[in-house]
């Protein structure tokens, strides 16, 4: 599959939507709980912060997005985790298990050391065994586990806590 990789564009709204939505409604690989319109999407991106990382997956064939990855600030309170990140990723279902994840996280992490970030940190769900495998193939390491952190559909859900040293 012929891919293209690069950082986000207000273009790209509705693709992320595409990508993001189904996931939201399937409600077992996010604790997000409520889907957006490109319009909010076109707005999150507006506002994400100047030392984020977003970077998008296109199949090269038709253009669409097929993934997406981004790094957030871990706080923006204080300077003392100016370099830490917050990572999520988030692949349509047609486009799991082809690499996909794995070429996101080579760009973001080039991007993410520009910006001066060396440490990203990230949420996994306990029962999402598959991201959770993406991220360790990507060197990240668990550091712990948040029993009952979500609560998704009335049901509370483990989050594991992963960290990587870029």
């Amino acid at each position: 599959m012929g891919l293209v990789v690069r950082q986000v564009t207000l273009d790209d709204a509705e693709g992320i939507t595409n990508v993001l939505n189904p996931i939201i409604v399937e409600g077992l690989y996010t604790v997000l709980d409520t889907t957006f319109t490109p319009e909010e999407e076109k707005d999150f991106i507006t506002h994400f912060p100047e030392n984020g990382v977003f970077t998008v997956a296109f199949s090269e064939s038709d253009s669409k997005v097929i993934g997406f990855q981004n790094i957030e600030p871990f706080a923006q309170y204080t300077k003392s985790f100016d370099h830490v990140g917050i990572i999520g990723t988030f692949v349509c279902e047609s486009a799991r298990g082809k690499g996909i994840s794995k070429q996101l996280f080579n760009s973001t992490f080039e991007v993410a050391k520009q910006k001066g970030y060396e440490k990203l940190f990230a949420y996994v769900r306990s029962d999402n065994e598959r991201a959770l495998t993406a991220y360790l193939k990507q060197g990240f390491e668990v550091v712990g586990t948040a029993k009952k952190h979500a609560k998704v559909r009335g049901e509370y859900v483990d989050e594991i806590l992963i960290e990587k040293f870029l």
